[in-house]
């Protein structure tokens, strides 16, 4: 027999988690810090372990893992979960005829009341329906065919916003229905890890959470964070006094602890549904998941059944559109593009296409091997997305309409000729990047406003009040070409600046002169190059002495620096390989700027000397600046990967791949409250 403590402390434990989960995933606003609710969920994990007897059906620890499937189990709904009738019109002369058939099947006259309605949104996820006996999830099933659906419920457990079990008051059966989805910014940073990591990216957040529950490991499904939203009941049952409306019952899901969405709203007639459908399509950019349009109901339950059915559609219901956010077109060229910090993306130029409420002519194709992978050429029949407002992008092509005559496999470097198009410098990819980067960082336009803020950046050149506005000014009035311009500028010039004036101006002049007086180590990370940060451009500068040796230094010698390894010797290497680079370099130092080699630089043992770190996630207390610059502060290295050579990942919220590699690795890793004890002990 296990301990009455015991039990009635796992007890505890569950309720307390339940508790917590239902603020941090259904209402957004955490109660307790991650550490101490990681410190609880280990500790019924413990207990669980110790006594397999305590284990219960809806406990938190039963939302992750469960042994890999051979198939899904077929599943007759009770209730058909039947399709509703949309409404393609997407003009407001959508809204009014539907209303306008409610009250004709009605029996409505002009002098008659408007019947009252509920506007929700449309999402763009997976159909599902979940079964609670005695207040317990026992099934999820898929909508199938309507009739008949699959059994997914491992897969559903994964999903913090359902409850795996409700509060009393419920019926002893209970059917919930409404949409699984995955948010934008999940299906972003997910796509963003898979291409990292050079594998297949989801095509749009819809099938990200099909694709996910329909998947044979639920291990799989519960790394794509998806999310719920309850709409609707299943199953009726006898008794349920407050189900008069259809607003009722939304508010009675939210009380029993379901997610509804809070853009719900009762209205008056045609005009209140053509309100709604503005107002909505007015803020669809912003919502943070998919929506393509919205739906509209009849709020009384009495009417809804008086309506009925028409060919299995219900007449008290219809989905009004908004403009579709995937198209098909044809890719004319592949151009180049070159981002402000060097990195080269094909853009595929397209003809002309109206998606997601504007006209495309340009899509993004991410990176090189993301155009190979889809195998997008010139001349193709493309989809083309846009949602919210993400870039538009390529998400595949419509092969059986591939032209005889189409281009050639995707190849950028060859296409470039291995320069960049708009600075001509030479194009480098490292080895395990996604990316090709141009090598012209000081020289290169379109790095030009990149490259100066972060010249002129606090742990830089540190020249105070040149910020994004004034560097804007500087080049779009083309003052400013490359950082040595910035030490030929004159009061005059700059006092007839926007916003500026001659005490500002005097400000800046007088900043920009104190710079010149800095120290190498500052000097070199100055210049902008790929993988050198503070930490490594110290470490160059007490090894080499001098700008000079540095330069002069192959890749084999800047490998003799501690923990620079190949990456970091081949980014500095075809940094200073290219002529531009060196130019600017030497008009900077023609420029008046000198250096004492190790002033400032702190050469004594640090607390954590020695130690390299990785951040990933994001800290509530502080930005990842913040934290690496509190580090480096004590000596320690801040690693952009984790390797073996890493000694600590510190893993905020919504930490990533690098997570995964750490555990993979047993390297040791901290979370926020950990981080700030090591800082304070240090």
């Amino acid at each position: 027999m296990v301990n009455v403590e015991v039990t009635r402390r796992a007890a505890h434990l569950r309720k307390q988690i339940v508790e917590y989960d239902y603020w941090y995933y259904v209402k957004d606003s955490p109660r307790i810090p991650d550490a101490e609710y990681d410190k609880l969920f280990r500790e019924l994990q413990t207990l669980e372990a110790q006594h397999p007897e305590l284990l219960t059906a809806d406990s938190p620890t039963q939302r992750v893992g469960g042994k890999v499937l051979d198939g899904f189990t077929p599943v007759r709904h009770a209730v058909p979960m039947l399709s509703i009738r949309t409404e393609t019109d997407i003009s407001d002369q959508g809204a009014i005829a539907f209303d306008a058939r409610v009250r004709k099947e009605l029996g409505l006259g002009e002098s008659d009341p408007p019947v009252k309605y509920v506007c929700e949104l449309k999402f763009d996820g997976l159909a599902i329906n979940l079964r609670y006996e005695q207040g317990v999830l026992v099934q999820a099933a898929t909508r199938g065919d309507g009739e008949t659906g699959e059994d997914v419920t491992q897969n559903v457990r994964t999903i913090h916003q359902i409850p795996l079990s409700l509060d009393g008051g419920c019926p002893s059966v209970l059917e919930v229905r409404g949409e699984v989805y995955m948010a934008r910014p999940d299906f972003e940073r997910y796509n963003e890890r898979q291409r990292e990591q050079g594998l297949p990216t989801l095509v749009n957040p819809r099938n990200g959470a099909a694709g996910s529950i329909r998947q044979l490991d639920p291990a799989l499904a519960a790394r794509r964070r998806l999310k719920f939203f309850a709409y609707g009941l299943g199953e009726k049952v006898e008794g349920w006094g407050w189900r008069e409306t259809h607003k009722e019952v939304l508010n009675q899901l939210e009380a029993w602890g379901f997610p509804v969405n809070s853009e719900n709203r009762v209205v008056l007639g045609a005009q209140g549904l053509v309100e709604f459908h503005r107002h909505i399509e007015a803020m669809r950019d912003q919502l943070p998941f998919d929506i393509d349009g919205v739906v509209y109901k009849v709020n009384s339950i009495a009417l809804q059944e008086k309506l009925g059915f028409v060919s299995r559609e219900p007449r008290w219901a219809v989905a009004h559109k908004f403009p579709a956010e995937e198209q098909i077109t044809v890719v004319r060229d592949i151009d180049i593009q070159v981002g402000r910090t060097g990195k080269l993306t094909p853009v595929a130029k397209l003809e002309p296409v109206f998606v997601g409420g504007v006209t495309v002519t340009n899509a993004t194709l991410h990176n090189e091997d993301e155009t190979r992978r889809k195998d997008v050429r010139i001349g193709d029949t493309v989809i083309v997305r846009r949602a919210g407002d993400v870039i538009p992008e390529v998400v595949g092509v419509v092969l059986e309409k591939r032209p005889s005559d189409a281009g050639e496999q995707f190849d950028l470097f060859k296409r470039l000729s291995g320069k960049c198009p708009v600075c001509g410098s030479r194009i480098v990819r490292e080895e395990g990047e996604a990316n090709w980067r141009c090598t012209g960082g000081l020289f290169c336009p379109a790095q030009r406003k990149e490259a100066l803020l972060h010249f002129a950046s606090r742990r830089a050149m540190n020249i105070e009040g040149l910020g994004d506005k004034l560097v804007e000014q500087l080049v779009e009035q083309r003052l400013v070409h490359t950082p040595a311009d910035l030490y030929r500028l004159d009061l005059t010039t700059l006092a007839d600046l926007e916003r500026m004036g001659e005490k500002s101006a005097n400000n800046l002049l007088e900043a920009i002169a104190h710079s010149k007086h800095t120290t190498l180590a500052r000097f070199i990370y100055a210049l902008g190059i790929r993988n050198v940060g503070e930490t490594t451009a110290k470490d160059f500068a007490r090894h080499f002495g001098s700008l000079d040796n540095l330069i002069a230094a192959d890749e084999a010698r800047q490998q003799q620096v501690p923990d620079v390894g190949p990456v970091v010797a081949k980014s500095i290497t075809a940094f200073l390989a290219e002529p531009h680079n060196i130019e600017v370099i030497a008009q900077l130092r023609a420029s008046g700027l000198s250096w004492a080699e190790h002033e400032g630089e702190r050469v004594e043992t640090l607390p954590l000397s020695g130690k390299t770190f990785v951040l990933t996630g994001t800290l509530p207390s502080m930005s990842r600046d913040e934290a690496k610059e509190k580090l480096e502060a004590l000596g320690a290295k801040v690693a952009g990967s984790v390797s073996k050579k890493t000694d600590y990942v510190v893993a905020g919220a919504e930490a990533g791949s690098k997570l995964d590699k750490a555990r993979e690795l047993n390297v040791t890793v901290l979370d926020e409250q950990q981080f700030l004890a090591l800082m304070e002990i240090k």
